[in-house]
């Protein structure tokens, strides 16, 4: 258990059990940014301010004015590498003693971290962990092997931020199962789902192309599943997402209309106008864009692994992700069929509506009550 420190019993608008002010840490680099955000605009309302602390990279200029556009976030920024990046500990162990000097100026009401080791250290504060992903499991899903023992330090040190952690949360029941399987049994941990707002994605008049989003050149999410089998589809295929590799080299997109890294509201028109999109992903712990492609009234086509079974059964197309004959034949007769196109938007947008960003920032504002709640205790003892 971390160390005790001072409880305030009320949040910004007065609820009992609501944070004021919230030290929460992210990366830019994939959809935890855009997690966060969206978070930190359910919160706003509540009076809920959210010092955002990042690492892995410095921000572009778009997601700069993201953060500037949500009046109660204020940017803490550096480079640290991240626990999952080759040779990380260095910049890690840095990185906290960063972390921990802003607590120390801050005097943050919880602490929410969006990664795992950095829960051992010794905040004063109550500390939420939330498992997004992590490599064990990403390696087994994507290398279908054990990981291997160079990842023992990794693996060693995420074990220890999630039992040192006040509580954890992850998005989906199926990256809960993994935590708990490759690290802790943490029976306490919870689910609570991610969400994107509605005002932003929307049906609009669909076309007869095909949408996937994401990074290209990431095994786990096997976009070059689909660019392999562009040549062969009745419609032409749009991709949206980086393709140059953090190490060095560009996946191959020859065979796609590639439209370069979107931010949300560029990439909006694209879904809404999008028949079908495609996700045919080896590994997702929970897919934003997948959301964002249903609000947008895409027919959805996804990889059949535990986690989008979960979150989409019956609202969607699965297809082998190691199989590029089943994606060629799935999407073939998908294209070929008005009447199942229709009735696989309908399901999909309807399978939207259960993950809303109001239900998300119910789901989190009752985790931070809690947190609160029991450091109050411990206080008073």
């Amino acid at each position: 258990m971390n160390n005790p420190g001072s409880t305030k019993t009320t949040g910004g608008d007065g609820t009992p059990g609501v944070p004021k002010l919230i030290l929460m840490t992210a990366d830019p680099i994939g959809g935890v940014w855009n997690y966060v955000l969206e978070l930190s605009r359910g919160l706003a309302p509540h009076g809920v301010h959210i010092a955002l602390a990042t690492m892995g990279r410095p921000l572009s200029p778009g997601q700069r004015r993201e953060v500037a556009d949500e009046a109660n976030v204020t940017l803490y920024e550096s480079g640290y590498r991240l626990e999952w990046m080759e040779n990380p500990w260095g910049d890690v162990d840095q990185c906290g003693d960063w972390l921990l000097s802003l607590e120390a100026e801050l005097k943050p009401d919880l602490v929410h971290l969006n990664g795992y080791v950095h829960a051992s250290l010794p905040w004063r504060s109550p500390c939420l962990v939330v498992a997004h992903s992590c490599v064990l499991s990403w390696w087994e899903a994507v290398r279908g092997e054990q990981a291997p023992q160079r990842l023992d330090v990794y693996r060693s040190r995420v074990a220890r931020g999630l039992a040192a952690a006040d509580l954890v949360a992850a998005p989906s029941s199926a990256m809960l199962d993994c935590i708990r399987r490759l690290y802790l049994p943490l029976p306490d941990a919870q689910v609570v789902y991610n969400a994107r707002g509605r005002t932003r994605f929307r049906p609009g008049r669909k076309e007869d192309f095909i949408l996937s989003v994401g990074r290209v050149w990431d095994e786990a999410k096997n976009i070059g599943a689909l660019v392999r089998n562009a040549y062969d589809l009745p419609w032409p295929v749009y991709v949206a997402g980086e393709i140059n590799q953090p190490g060095g080299g560009a996946a191959n997109v020859d065979g796609v209309n590639r439209l370069g890294f979107l931010a949300p509201e560029s990439l909006a028109p694209w879904y809404a106008a999008a028949a079908i999109y495609v996700l045919p992903a080896r590994y997702e712990p929970f897919g934003l864009t997948v959301l964002e492609a249903a609000l947008s009234g895409c027919a959805l086509v996804l990889g059949d692994i535990p986690s989008l079974r979960e979150l989409w059964d019956g609202a969607a197309l699965f297809v082998d992700p190691d199989s590029a004959t089943d994606l060629q034949k799935q999407l073939r007769a998908l294209c070929a069929d008005r009447s199942r196109q229709a009735s696989l938007r309908e399901k999909a947008l309807e399978r939207s509506r259960s993950f809303s960003a109001a239900r998300m920032t119910e789901g989190y504002l009752a985790l931070y009550s809690r947190l609160r709640a029991g450091r109050a205790v411990e206080v008073g003892e």
